[in-house]
């Protein structure tokens, strides 16, 4: 893997963790602010929860090696996870200026599953 798509590769990242880690820190505490988005949005508190415990697992599954399979989930849950806030936030009539941080992620996610190393993907199995 050349330098540079290492370099993009870990701070696409780093960034995509801090981003997932304290968005779902905040998700599992129910925040006011982040419970009255949910309810705005028309979610069920409960799927604060929900969120918060997958995006931290999922933060954990992408940073740590091996577990191929497990991150090719990761990445794609993150994906769904932030195409399904940008979708409801434009649907709810949101202002534009939240659609920051679900399509930085969303593009952090992209980047990250792009660049990331040859040990960490999925190799197919061809019969």
């Amino acid at each position: 893997m050349k330098k540079r798509n290492k370099i993009i590769y870990w701070i696409a990242t780093a960034w995509l963790a801090l981003g997932m880690l304290s968005t779902g820190i905040v998700q599992l505490l129910h925040s006011e602010a982040e419970t009255e988005l949910f309810t705005r949005l028309g979610y069920p508190v409960y799927f604060l929860t929900i969120l918060g415990i997958t995006k931290i697992l999922g933060v954990a599954v992408v940073l740590i090696p091996k577990f191929t399979l497990l991150k090719e989930w990761a990445y794609a849950g993150f994906a769904f996870a932030m195409g399904g806030a940008v979708v409801s936030h434009l649907v709810s009539g949101s202002p534009a200026s939240d659609l920051f941080g679900p399509l930085l992620l969303l593009i952090l996610t992209i980047v990250s599953w792009y660049f990331r190393p040859a040990d960490r993907k999925l190799v197919a199995v061809h019969h």
